[in-house]
């Protein structure tokens, strides 16, 4: 059983909620896109529901709430360093199902892989999660193949419709805020995708050797772009910042990285792994869907399909994970 309320009624809830919570949401960003005069959807704080756009994929995950494209992790001077101040206020965000099963991935890698980072930590434990329903699959997306197409994993779920709002709401804090007309209330989820994944249920290491690998050591420009759109990559870099006013005072950064970008394995002395392209891919794709799930008994890829949607050079992360039944195949 959920809710009714009017949008007007809804907006004065978060108002109320702005008090404690930063709300963040896909948001139509006119003119923003790749190119000339197209558009984007990306998450950005909000002040209505009408802000936020139900009806298209976001181009960018919810990842970038959690874990911030640059995030400095302190100040340092010669002789000390301080962290930034912690924000205060609370995280509130509406995502969908697969951006829901995506952040359980990255709290296996940053909360619980033999070490719990903390600033990812402190972020994540102010964290509340608002699903936004999918009436209709998207373009590209597998989510029904990867399991991730449903969730019951969230603090409340909102659906707009014409002047109303219709709400399931699980979490006693939000209870108090938002009281309405009661209404049948039912998430709605996707139960089929155009886009089918099939992992071979016999994949091993053995399928480094296949050379479907070299297809994408020719199409693949190394743009890292599927790494930033994807909501369970969490690879990054470090950069110390030194002030120009004062060389020897400086910041420490976190900052996204690409295990599909040159450079991402060089060690020191300047030997890198993984040079060419296709092994860059191969060990993309075998950590999605082999590695990931050795480790922890499920797939890291939740289907959401934004790596193909972003690939300037078309490559189908659904497609080769498809051809990897016919390379085990081959090396067999």
């Amino acid at each position: 059983m959920g809710i009714k309320l009017s949008v007007e009624k809804f907006d004065k809830c978060i108002k109320e909620l702005q008090k404690n919570y930063k709300i963040y949401a896909p948001v139509l960003m006119e003119g923003k896109g790749t190119f000339s005069d197209t558009d984007t959807v990306r998450y950005a704080e909000i002040n209505s529901i009408t802000d936020i756009e139900f009806q298209k994929k976001a181009n960018f995950s919810a990842k970038e709430v959690l874990l911030p494209i640059t995030e400095t992790l302190f100040y340092f001077t010669e002789d000390e360093y301080i962290e930034p101040k912690k924000e205060e206020k609370g995280v509130l965000i509406f995502l969908r199902s697969c951006d829901i099963h995506a952040v359980k991935r990255i709290d296996e890698i940053y909360l619980r892989n033999g070490f719990e980072d903390p600033y990812y930590k402190t972020r994540r434990e102010k964290v509340k999660f608002v699903l936004m329903g999918c009436q209709n699959s998207f373009e590209n997306c597998f989510c029904v193949s990867m399991g991730s197409n449903t969730t019951d994993e969230y603090d409340m779920y909102v659906k707009l419709q014409d002047e109303n709002v219709f709400m399931d709401i699980k979490s006693d804090e939000f209870q108090v805020i938002f009281e309405g007309e009661t209404s049948d209330v039912t998430p709605d989820f996707v139960e089929s995708n155009e886009v089918k994944v099939n992992v071979p249920e016999n994949i091993d290491i053995r399928i480094f050797k296949s050379k479907m690998w070299k297809e994408y050591s020719e199409r693949c420009i190394a743009c890292g772009r599927c790494n930033f759109v994807c909501p369970t990559c969490t690879c990054f870099t470090m950069q110390d910042i030194f002030y120009k006013d004062n060389p020897k005072n400086g910041e420490r950064r976190r900052v996204w990285a690409s295990c599909q970008v040159d450079g991402y394995t060089t060690m020191a002395g300047g030997h890198g792994f993984r040079q060419d392209k296709g092994d860059r891919m191969r060990f993309k794709v075998m950590h999605k869907v082999y590695d990931f799930k050795k480790r922890n008994g499920y797939h890291m890829c939740v289907g959401c399909g934004r790596c193909d949607d972003a690939c300037p050079e078309y490559i189908s992360f659904s497609n080769c994970v498809n051809k990897l039944n016919d390379a085990m195949k081959e090396v067999e």
